[in-house]
């Protein structure tokens, strides 16, 4: 792909990935096949600080972990009220990491 299309992909979306993975997906997306740019663009990402906000709001009822897809563990929270509030606060701290790992995930699909 063209390297000017890659950098403002990665400037305006830099928010969603961890910054140490910038570099990696930098470079897979500029190996990757322009058939696959339309996909890529249309990636649902989820943005790590409206989940922190949801989280924080209504954490001890697992909606946060449901909007990153972990609905498993969003069941799993809802039922326990949040780990007994103990997980929701953990959450706080890790669930923005877990939201650029799931968008970090997406976008390894289609590449």
């Amino acid at each position: 792909m063209d390297s000017q299309k890659v950098d403002m992909y990665l400037m305006s979306n830099s928010k969603f990935f961890q910054p140490s993975q910038l570099a990696y997906i930098r470079e897979r997306l500029l190996a990757a096949d322009e058939s696959k740019w339309m996909y890529i663009q249309s990636a649902d990402l989820k943005d790590p600080t409206t989940i922190l906000i949801v989280s924080i709001l209504a954490g001890g009822l697992g909606i946060d972990r449901f909007l990153v897809g972990d609905t498993g563990l969003g069941v799993a929270k809802l039922l326990t009220c949040g780990g007994l509030g103990i997980w929701t606060i953990i959450d706080w701290f890790l669930i923005m990491d877990i939201t650029r790992q799931k968008n970090m995930e997406k976008l390894q699909a289609y590449l």
